[in-house]
């Protein structure tokens, strides 16, 4: 059995040990998987593209008809708060501010009410709230990449929804961590999709091609930063369809996510992409990642 730590969550308006906190059995996050979620990361103790999370957390609310229950004023004094405490309690603030990374995760469901598939109406949704230590990849990742797999992307057709029910997503990833990879780079009928919990980019020629901002992708919030880095280091940089040839005949492979900030793919399904070591363009994009935590 887990146990769960002591420091500060946000439920339902209220601050209390992450330990204490409860939810209703007939949650229909808990029932359903009947909620969407947003992952802020906080790079010393500042919020990391905060404006483009909300505006994604909106863009999911929306889509399955959940009114969002708080303001962005709300949400960003929640976050900071939670970002604070915890840092606090475990020891990363200092007398020049907050010394660690964090992450903060914010999910809301539709709300309680007796199950039943059919969307009820006039229930409060059910918000929650953590702030928790971010895990950044290693040296040794940073230096040398990251193996992964592939496999099929068995998943529904709307994955543009940051959605709790991520069963799909746990298979995905478990088939990774079953054959020691960091991720499943997943195709959708001979083409590519994104990984379990990343999106996906590859780099031919010295352009950057990532697939479309579609339903059957979630558009990561590194989407946006991605083409600002290329626009300002002279990297050219596309979005389209992208076939599984292309894939294991890319100059480079790359990962992105909150966690893995960009992330050279050097092994896939056991073969070296191409010679196996990180490129010029994982660099450039790196270096420009880089700058823009520090400038948050």
């Amino acid at each position: 059995m887990h146990t769960l730590p002591d420091f500060p969550c946000h439920l339902n308006g209220a601050y209390t040990p992450l330990c204490d906190a409860k939810i209703s059995v007939m949650d229909r996050g808990f029932i359903f998987g009947d909620g969407v979620y947003e992952v802020v990361p906080v790079y010393a103790g500042r919020l990391f593209r905060f404006e483009q999370h909300m505006a994604r957390l909106d863009r999911s609310l929306r889509e399955l008809r959940i009114p969002n229950p708080l303001t962005k004023i709300q949400w960003r004094e929640i976050a900071t708060k939670l970002v604070a405490s915890h840092a606090e309690s475990t020891g990363a603030s200092g007398p020049n501010g907050i010394q660690s990374n964090h992450l903060v995760y914010i999910q809301i469901s539709r709300g309680v009410a007796m199950r039943d598939h059919a969307m009820p109406q006039d229930i409060t949704p059910t918000v929650f709230v953590m702030a928790n230590k971010m895990n950044l990849p290693s040296a040794a990742q940073r230096s040398q990449g990251v193996a992964c797999v592939t496999a099929d992307d068995f998943r529904w057709e709307k994955a543009h929804i940051k959605a709790t029910s991520l069963l799909g997503a746990v298979f995905a990833r478990q088939i990774g961590v079953d054959a020691g990879a960091v991720e499943t780079v997943m195709f959708r009928n001979g083409f590519l999709s994104e990984a379990a919990s990343s999106n996906v980019w590859l780099v031919k020629n010295g352009t950057l091609v990532g697939v479309p901002k579609d339903n059957l992708v979630l558009e990561g919030i590194r989407f946006g930063l991605m083409e600002e880095i290329c626009r300002a280091r002279g990297i050219p940089f596309e979005l389209r369809r992208i076939s599984r040839a292309e894939v294991l005949a890319a100059d480079e492979l790359l990962l992105s996510s909150a966690t893995k900030e960009v992330l050279a793919i050097t092994t896939l399904d056991g073969q070296p992409v191409a010679n196996g070591l990180p490129g010029p363009v994982y660099t450039k994009l790196y270096a420009g990642y880089t700058a823009a935590t520090q400038a948050a």
